[in-house]
């Protein structure tokens, strides 16, 4: 049920409408970030003795929001024509750090 257009139905349709890109990729992240926190937490709980009960109960309702908000953030990013912000390249090394290593060698 949670992939079904049904769990839409829980989503506001024009949540992300007011969202620029720059908001809507760190929405994106964060919803991201919470699914796979809430995919662990189900995953954890069905070890257990009721462990699916338990994750049926406890965290599929959060799952099945949280999935339509994703799907709906992603089809805003791609209506909106977003394309992501590169990570930046990693810091230099400051030269005087370089020549001290080098010369504790």
């Amino acid at each position: 049920m949670g992939d079904s257009a049904f769990s839409q139905a829980f989503v506001d349709p024009a949540r992300y409408e007011l969202y620029d890109c720059k908001q809507l990729e760190a929405e994106r992240k964060s919803l991201d970030t919470q699914l796979a926190k809430l995919d662990g937490l189900m995953r954890k709980a069905q070890t257990g003795v009721a462990g699916p009960v338990v994750a049926e109960v406890a965290y599929r309702n959060d799952y099945i929001n949280l999935k339509a908000q994703s799907r709906l953030a992603e089809q805003t990013w791609r209506d909106n024509r977003c394309t992501a912000t590169p990570e930046p390249p990693p810091a230099a090394e400051p030269a005087a750090a370089k020549r001290a290593r080098r010369g504790s060698r």
